[in-house]
């Protein structure tokens, strides 16, 4: 059994807690909070953009601390799963990685490339399996895409374009571009990264983008360049007014099939196939977040590196989110 503490209990402390009850060959063993009232298990504060509240937990037959040394102090724990923000991302991986315990990171890895470097860095300096939870890789509606591209079904892909926008949060502030890297990194990066899933990494970007307050680059528009006569692009950003709910999805071209999909239909993916028939394929997988723990769980119990969720792959999608941005900025298409 591989034991687990959480550290951060705020939605996605949360919804990873949810998660693992449905994960086989791996528990919550502790978590870390400092606020009392959630290490007593009354979550009902904890809220996200979907989703019920935190609710009520019982927590008996967990370890509820206050402190990371405390959790580090544990030699039940086997992986550590950081739900903190990002700017804590890299101080917290290090030192959990350096005390010796395997760490499951969420997204984004960090917000500059040598921080990144830095901590898959460390990971192999101790041995230490590092990865990173980018979660869209296991929605079903995503994880679709992958098993068409893989088994070559409807033939090759020609084109593919990714959407996700928001509205602009009412909280946002110029400086905290320094706290979420803004949302061609915060938000755009799950798109970033399915493209490199799917298709590995581009020889170059080019991207256009809205510059906004505190030059923030609040919506981004890319070309991915690959080798050879695919078209790959993705948007993504938060200039929706308010009331606009939350939308993602895709149209991607196959030869002999079209794949279309967008959240706000509130329906299954779209086939559109050369006989004139459109379907709603049958879904791999269930939730995407027992997906990732599953594999997180499964690569500390078999002693291997996730080929799926490593560090340098996220390291990589944030490297794209990077290059986009420098594309946005300097109005010219950027190597990789």
């Amino acid at each position: 059994m591989v034991n687990i503490g959480i550290v951060g209990i705020g939605f996605m402390g949360m919804t990873h807690y949810k998660a693992m009850a449905q994960v086989n060959g791996g528990q919550v063993a502790a978590i870390v909070s400092r606020d009392p009232k959630k290490r007593a298990g009354d979550w009902r504060d904890i809220q996200g953009n979907f989703g019920d509240s935190g609710g009520e937990q019982d927590l008996s037959g967990i370890q509820c601390y206050e402190t990371l040394d405390e959790l580090l102090a544990d030699p039940e724990i086997d992986l550590v799963d950081i739900c903190l923000p990002t700017t804590m991302h890299v101080e917290t991986s290090i030192r959990v990685l350096a005390a010796g315990k395997h760490v499951l990171l969420e997204k984004p890895i960090a917000l500059a490339l040598d921080d990144a470097d830095r901590i898959v860095a460390v990971a192999e300096e101790h041995q230490r399996q590092f990865m990173v939870a980018h979660v869209l890789r296991y929605f079903p509606e995503f994880r679709l895409i992958k098993e068409f591209v893989s088994n070559a079904e409807h033939g090759p892909v020609l084109a593919a374009h990714f959407k996700r926008i928001i509205s602009r949060p009412a909280w946002w502030a110029p400086e905290d571009l320094e706290r979420t890297g803004g949302p061609a990194i915060d938000l755009h990066i799950h798109d970033a990264d399915f493209v490199q899933f799917l298709f590995g990494m581009p020889t170059a970007v080019s991207s256009q983008g809205y510059i906004g307050r505190g030059e923030t680059v609040e919506y981004i528009n890319t070309h991915y360049q690959y080798d050879g006569p695919v078209a790959i692009s993705a948007e993504g950003g938060w200039l929706a007014q308010q009331g606009c709910p939350f939308e993602h999805g895709y149209d991607v071209y196959f030869e002999e099939a079209t794949l279309k999909y967008n959240s706000s239909w509130g329906e299954s993916p779209h086939l559109l196939t050369k006989d004139g028939e459109v379907s709603t394929p049958a879904l791999p997988g269930e939730d995407g977040f027992v997906g990732e723990l599953q594999e997180a769980v499964d690569a500390i119990a078999q002693g291997r590196a996730s080929q799926e969720i490593g560090g340098q792959s996220a390291r990589n999608s944030l490297l794209l989110c990077l290059k986009e941005i420098e594309s946005v900025k300097t109005g010219q298409k950027v190597a990789i």
